[in-house]
């Protein structure tokens, strides 16, 4: 692989306040308007980039080196980037056998704006002070009276609906078993594609309602046995219940949950007819569906390292997040729902559980595996909960052996 060099061209990023940081053009020679936020992730770049959760935002990277490892064709949360724009403090050479491109030329070609040589560590210490601004990234000699003008003018993602921007156009449907029969796009981990889960949903079916779905979300379905249909955000719940689903799953996605009004109305309508699992803002909008109330955080969680304490057994889980918006727990029905995990950073609502109904959800994402697989536990439960709703087994399979004939032992 080739490195390229990325222009050395004068860019800038304007902030609604009106504060100005100025510093190297990498990526795509275009204006960005979007929300700042930071990632205090210290790798996992290309899947912050393709994460759908990301739409409408600009990302400042609190990790001093990024792009040394490149881009691969395997490591995608979905099809392209997502973000409006991405900014970093030093943009490093790949050196990385998997790597097919450097990072200024997959934003190129995506036309996405990069930003670098700047004190990503000011930013993201005013973002904490200040919280979340609408921000424009451009080249340096456009006027910063006119970007600032432009970045106040951006509405923001408070009532934006963003679910419908990110979401599959049609239903499609993943086989169970990825390495076998399932579609070329399911199989995109370099280093091992085989399932290393003991328990088995073989036969169950799960519909999940793409708001803004990741990858790995599907993956950790797929290898576990089960039928999974994918459907737009905006399928009313007949539609979805008419697939026969053991279990729904209300994925990920962005922007601001109060708007998703055809998500809250459907989930509302499956409450008790099946169970449920709702992740970040499926999460929230199941909280809404329940009556609670959604706000905006002063400037969002986002990161591979939120600690999160499980009230139930004590334990803190290191989490995967990324979210501007949170469920109130005092508006949650006080004699049905449970608050079963908070955030230790703020003591926001991590996660819930109904006392009577086989549903619950997770504010953080259990797919992206920091702990590594501590978390993984949560889809354990909603297949157990789905199978045990259809009365399907759901327990331990003997190993199987992976495409290309190596064998993997059950965890």
């Amino acid at each position: 692989m080739n490195w390229t060099t990325p222009r050395p061209e004068n860019a800038q990023l304007v902030l609604e306040d009106g504060t100005v940081f100025r510093g190297r053009a990498f990526g795509a020679r275009v204006e960005a308007v979007g929300e700042v936020c930071f990632n205090t992730g210290m790798s996992g770049y290309q899947e912050v980039l393709t994460d759908p959760s990301y739409c409408g935002q600009i990302v400042v990277m609190t990790a001093p080196q990024i792009g040394n490892y490149g881009i691969s064709e395997f490591d995608a949360e979905s099809a392209r980037p997502q973000v409006a724009g991405f900014v970093v403090r030093a943009l490093s050479r790949p050196s990385n056998w998997r790597s097919i491109e450097t990072l200024h030329e997959y934003l190129e070609r995506w036309n996405i704006p990069g930003l670098c040589e700047v004190d990503t560590r000011a930013i993201t210490r005013l973002l904490r002070e200040r919280g979340a601004q609408r921000g424009v990234v451009a080249g340096g000699a456009e006027p910063v009276a006119a970007l600032h003008a432009r970045a106040q003018e951006w509405p923001g993602l408070e009532n934006a609906d963003l679910a419908a921007v990110v979401t599959c156009k049609q239903m499609y449907r993943l086989a169970p078993d990825p390495i076998a029969a399932g579609p070329r796009d399911m199989r995109y981990n370099a280093y091992d594609t085989a399932p290393c889960e003991a328990l088995r949903a073989d036969g169950l079916r799960i519909v999940v309602y793409d708001f803004g779905v990741k990858r790995n979300i599907l993956e950790r379905l797929v290898t576990r046995g089960a039928e999974v249909y994918v459907v737009p955000a905006t399928t009313p719940a007949e539609t979805a219940l008419g697939l026969r689903p053991h279990g729904i799953l209300l994925s990920n996605g962005p922007g601001d949950p109060a708007a998703v009004g055809y998500g809250i109305e459907a989930v509302r309508a499956l409450v008790g007819r099946v169970p449920l699992f709702g992740i970040c803002l499926g999460h929230q909008i199941l909280g809404l569906a329940l009556g609670a109330k959604s706000f905006k955080l002063k400037f969002g969680h986002r990161g591979v390292n939120h600690p999160v304490h499980d009230l139930r057994t004590g334990k803190v889980r290191i989490t995967s997040q990324n979210h501007g918006f949170a469920i109130d727990p005092d508006s949650l029905p006080a004699g049905s729902m449970e608050v079963t995990e908070i955030s230790l950073n703020d003591q926001t609502l991590e996660g819930m559980d109904h006392k009577n109904l086989p549903l619950f959800s997770v504010q953080y994402h259990p797919e992206a595996s920091p702990g590594p697989h501590d978390n993984d536990v949560h889809f354990d439960r909603f297949l157990r909960l789905a199978a045990a709703a259809a009365g399907l087994p759901f327990g331990v399979a003997p190993p199987r052996r992976a495409a290309g004939g190596s064998d993997h032992a059950a965890a």
